[in-house]
């Protein structure tokens, strides 16, 4: 069982950024897979970036692409989403969230099986 919690969302203007951090627990972390997925007002939730444990790949959306950074720490059981060039439809709620094996494809919301409670990106014109 692994509990992950976000922090770092917030209010920015557009073209500027935000460094969003999941810190996990009660697991071994390297073990896991972790990826962030957003939720706008009005739309389903969707994938954003992964980052497999040992084995596996990393992941982006076409969207962020060249935009948005994924990285993780082991030692310090953390995974980061590095935003910038941020654009007001990355306006979202964020949420990270932990898979007990590797990824081998570009994940949807179901491969994950902790979710943290999400952290609120607001990016203003």
């Amino acid at each position: 069982q692994v509990h992950v919690a976000e922090s770092g969302g917030g209010l920015v203007q557009a073209g500027g950024s935000l460094r969003l951090s999941c810190a996990a627990s009660g697991g071994s972390f390297n073990t896991y897979s972790m990826g962030w997925f957003r939720q706008a007002t009005g739309k389903g939730r969707e994938f954003v970036a992964a980052f497999s444990s040992s084995g596996g790949g990393i992941y982006y959306a076409d969207s962020v692409k060249g935009r948005f950074t994924i990285s993780r720490d082991n030692a310090k059981n953390t995974v980061y989403l590095q935003m910038n060039s941020l654009k007001p439809e990355d306006t979202a709620v964020y949420y990270c969230a932990a898979r007990r094996w590797v990824l081998t494809a570009t994940p949807v919301s179901s491969d994950f099986h902790s979710w943290g409670q999400g952290t609120q990106v607001t990016v203003s014109s």
